[in-house]
């Protein structure tokens, strides 16, 4: 029932995954009424022990309150007393930011090119040099690319708009290596489905370890796309735009690359005076 209610959100992907792969496997065969909020909390905890990251263990508990709150406004029968409004919020640490060295991501270049994944290496060189999110790569479509123009529609972005991402020739070099499959209109399906991704998490954590990258994240590769335009010379209202980014503020964050940028030219600049 909360998946055909969910069917109209942006997050349906992402809902379904977490119904099916967390939710419903603990929760599914027990009676609404058994489910209280010491039993809950005890789950998150262990998914986070497991290794779930937090910000993926809060959406668990938002998704399961909100499975609540839908059977509360259905009439179904036990569901009165939502579990999770006893359970407090943690705090998210939403600005941890990781930026890889050009050393670093050669590595990682390296490992997932030989991964038994073989679109993986394909995903994270995108991710690299796009600066797109995770999700809006593996929802990409054939059609959504223009070669012509080097340029990649992404019809709905997380700020609920759609935006064109530019391609360089390296991004380009990608697309057009990318293998295709017959009747298939997505740019990086998974092979054996010929659907996107549900998740590429098993495949990337077997890559990191081989680069000696430990607790590297895919979302850092969107950190790391913006550093690497950043300490290029690229003022930050490109980056924010190549980005998508719905105020200049969510491009702050990188302004201490672009004062490392500024002050190693200043530097060079100093040098070649002394000589």
């Amino acid at each position: 029932m909360h998946l055909d209610f969910a069917k109209t959100q942006k997050s349906y992907a992402s809902t379904e995954m977490c119904l099916r792969v967390h939710i419903l496997p603990r929760w599914g065969k027990t009676r609404l009424t058994d489910i209280n909020s010491r039993a809950v909390a005890q789950w998150l905890d262990e998914k986070h022990a497991a290794g779930l990251a937090p910000a993926s263990v809060e959406k668990l508990r938002v998704i399961l309150g909100r499975s609540f709150v839908l059977a509360s406004a259905w009439d179904v029968p036990g569901s009165d007393k939502n579990p999770t409004r006893g359970i407090p919020r943690k705090t998210l640490d939403n600005g941890r930011h990781r930026f890889l060295s050009t050393q670093e991501a050669s590595r990682l270049r390296e490992a997932v090119a030989a991964s038994q994944n073989p679109q993986l290496q394909h995903i994270v060189g995108l991710l690299l040099l796009t600066g797109a999110r995770l999700r809006e790569l593996l929802d990409a479509r054939w059609e959504h690319v223009n070669v012509e123009r080097r340029s990649w529609l992404i019809p709905t972005s997380k700020t609920g708009k759609s935006r064109h991402v530019p391609l360089s020739s390296a991004a380009l070099a990608i697309i057009k290596a990318l293998p295709r499959f017959k009747g298939c209109t997505w740019l990086v399906p998974n092979p054996d489905t010929l659907k996107p991704f549900v998740s590429i998490k098993h495949a990337w954590q077997h890559a990191i370890r081989v680069a000696r990258l430990p607790g590297l994240r895919l979302h850092d590769l969107r950190h790391s796309a913006a550093s690497f335009m950043v300490n290029s010379g690229v003022d930050l209202f490109a980056v924010g735009k190549v980005l998508g980014h719905a105020s200049y503020q969510s491009t702050q964050r990188y302004a201490h690359l672009d004062n490392d940028t500024l002050l190693a030219a200043v530097e060079a600049g100093a040098t070649k005076q002394a000589l």
